[in-house]
């Protein structure tokens, strides 16, 4: 998973606003009590972070990859 591919999760997921804020404030105990952004910053893939947020904030197994971008019908 690439670093924009995660900010689009989070997003998605938390809405544009409260995903920065859940990045930087939000420790997760099974990152090493780091914040998504300490983990990020420490090399932690965002594919882990990721997994590790939905785990800690409850999100459902269906949301967990995204939601449904399809693509948009032309003419």
């Amino acid at each position: 998973m690439r670093l924009s591919d995660f900010w689009r999760l989070m997003d998605d997921e938390f809405g544009a606003g409260y995903a920065r804020s859940l990045a930087r404030d939000h420790v997760l105990g099974a990152l090493g009590n780091r914040t998504a952004a300490q983990a990020l910053e420490a090399g932690i893939g965002p594919r882990e972070v990721w997994f590790a947020l939905c785990d800690d904030m409850d999100v459902p197994e269906s949301r967990r990859l995204g939601k449904d971008h399809k693509p948009r019908k032309t003419g």
